[in-house]
């Protein structure tokens, strides 16, 4: 498999796009500019297409293994996460009161979509810890913050988030994992987890647990879920590692994909853990957690779309089979490479458009997310943190979609040679699949969309992003997208007048809500993406305007039926009784 990172289409979005002067404006950002940007984003690619991309298809050949109460990590990995945490990849977005870089999520983003597209199974062992990392940083006291961030940052002690029970999924409130007062400050855990992601590995020198957990008397169902700390190793007051806690791993999970990546069931024995914010207040700190992994599993599928259309590319110049419609490249040829035949074609442009879009639209999440929490202006900030709110659900949903129809559509290309192991396909579809699965089922996006998103703080600044999004598509006089945003205004409109009287169907029409909510912002970001590709002269240009008439024409089109589906298909559904499954 090849993969070459698009820093120069990276590059565009955060110079061109973008711009830096949002970036520059918020405070620790001053001394950015774009030669550090660049020199981060190629280094990032280089790493990633050759260090992580050579151990990728080792790593799903032999997978990590659990043996003699071990969990050990594919051969190389070892030797790749050295070079990973001395590179400082784990601090990228860190505190630098911490030891991190404290650079930009606009950066980290692009960063994310470069690991996951190289090697999930790697980038797993870390993504779990930065997004730990952030959720104490806001929500422990100054004790914990300053004994296990600066190792955390520096990646010699990594992160989980311990959530799933076995007999209960996306619906925490039914969790019986105890939290008992011990009497000197912390608590003893009891309970099991399943699904929990680099839960055990032999990388790191101490591994911390987020674990939400129930003390007794607490309320039922989510409002008396409280937020625990449960090292696998014991901390010293000193900071140095003491006895081995009471955390066992059960088992790993036997998995479709990401094989190299552990996935443990862990037993929690009495546990020694520390509360984390306040009691009962355990899922408003994981929800910080939780958001930025959704918005990170987004990136995981950009990166699929990436290398899949990358290696489809390059399979479609090179294989010839069948000629090809006049005018044929060379008539003196027995056959043509199947990039001339315009299904392969279309299926190439439509990855391509998608993905060049998607990503306008992470790194344009992105630049609110650093307003978000870096801005002096409370309203701006407010602003921001609204619209990654509002826009978190699409990413995930929507960009892991992406990835699985461009893995596929790779595969498709490359016909009977994208079955078998050698080339890497079936690996890259394999390995996809989980993302529109964990951190909340698409299905559950769909729902948080539909269900808090179009109402109250959030519902009134998408009425204004809506209506900023439709008027800059008349102004640039790009109607596919115009009539897009229509579309998704008036589909909005009919879920909010049935969100009482008939939450069956809203519920019901949620997904396809949700993707025409995607088209037609990503058709936003094409307009923006216009706009600033205009005027200019050159190659990289030229294809920026035609794979944007290319979204328009061939690709927004599909808005229209997702309208007539989400506003005149309920009663087909709810006609149909669930005695009806059964004749």
């Amino acid at each position: 498999m090849i993969y070459n990172a698009p820093i120069k289409d990276m590059l565009f979005l955060l110079k061109e796009c973008f711009g830096l002067d949002t970036l520059r404006a918020l405070p620790g950002n001053e001394e950015l500019d774009a030669d550090l940007l660049e020199a981060v984003l190629e280094e990032a690619g280089k790493f990633c297409s050759t260090e992580l991309l050579a151990i990728n298809q080792g790593g799903d050949q032999h997978g990590a293994v659990h043996a003699d109460g071990k969990v050990t990590t594919p051969p190389g990995f070892k030797e790749a996460y050295a070079k990973f945490i001395g590179n400082g990849w784990t601090g990228i977005d860190a505190n630098p009161e911490h030891g991190g870089q404290g650079l930009p999520k606009m950066l980290h983003v692009l960063i994310d979509e470069m690991l996951g597209a190289t090697n999930l199974a790697f980038k797993l062992y870390a993504e779990l810890s930065r997004g730990a990392y952030h959720l104490l940083e806001n929500t422990a006291c100054a004790e914990i913050r300053a004994r296990y961030l600066p190792n955390m940052v520096a990646g010699t002690w990594s992160g989980t988030m311990c959530l799933t029970e076995p007999h209960c999924g996306t619906d925490l409130g039914l969790l019986t994992t105890k939290a008992v007062p011990a009497g000197d400050g912390s608590y003893k855990i009891s309970g099991s987890k399943i699904f929990i992601t680099s839960g055990d590995h032999d990388l790191t020198e101490n591994i911390l647990h987020l674990v939400i957990a129930r003390i007794a008397g607490a309320p039922p169902g989510t409002r008396g879920i409280s937020l625990f700390l449960v090292p696998k190793i014991l901390v010293n007051d000193d900071g140095s590692l003491g006895e081995r806690n009471a955390v066992v791993t059960a088992s790993i999970e036997h998995k479709m994909g990401i094989r190299g990546s552990a996935t443990c069931a862990l037993n929690f024995e009495d546990a020694t853990g520390y509360l984390i914010g306040e009691e009962n207040r355990g899922m408003a700190a994981m929800f910080r957690m939780m958001n930025i992994e959704r918005l990170t599993v987004g990136m995981q599928g950009l990166g699929f779309a990436e290398i899949a259309y990358q290696n489809a590319l390059a399979y479609a110049l090179d294989r010839q089979q069948s000629k090809a419609p006049a005018p044929r490249p060379d008539a003196g040829k027995a056959a043509d490479p199947i990039i001339y035949q315009p299904e392969v074609k279309r299926q190439l442009l439509t990855m391509r458009a998608q993905i060049e879009g998607a990503r306008a639209l992470a790194v344009y999440t992105a630049m609110h997310a650093d307003i978000m929490e870096k801005s002096a202006d409370p309203e701006a900030a407010a602003d921001a943190k609204n619209t990654v709110a509002l826009l978190t659900p699409v990413i995930k949903s929507f960009f892991t979609d992406l990835g699985m129809s461009s893995t596929l559509s790779a595969q498709q290309i490359y016909g009977g040679h994208g079955y078998i192991r050698e080339h890497g396909m079936e690996q890259l579809v394999r390995d996809c699949r989980i993302t529109p699965i964990y951190e909340g089922t698409n299905e559950v996006q769909a729902l948080d969309l539909v269900s808090r998103k179009l109402t109250g703080d959030t519902g009134e600044l998408a009425d204004r992003f809506f209506a900023e999004c439709l008027a800059f598509a008349k102004q640039n006089a790009d109607a596919a997208t115009a009539t897009a945003m229509q579309h998704l205004i008036e589909a909005t409109a009919w879920l909010r007048e049935r969100h009482e009287a008939d939450d069956a169907a809203v519920r019901g029409a949620a997904v396809q809500y949700l993707r025409l909510f995607a088209l037609a912002i990503i058709g936003c970001m094409w307009t923006r993406t216009v706009a600033a590709a205009n005027g200019k002269q050159g190659a990289f240009y030229t294809t920026k305007r035609k794979l944007a008439r290319f979204y328009r024409d061939r690709i927004l089109p599909e808005t229209a039926s997702l309208l007539a589906t989400i506003t005149g298909g309920g009663a087909a559904v709810a006609d149909f009784a669930v005695a009806d499954f059964s004749n």
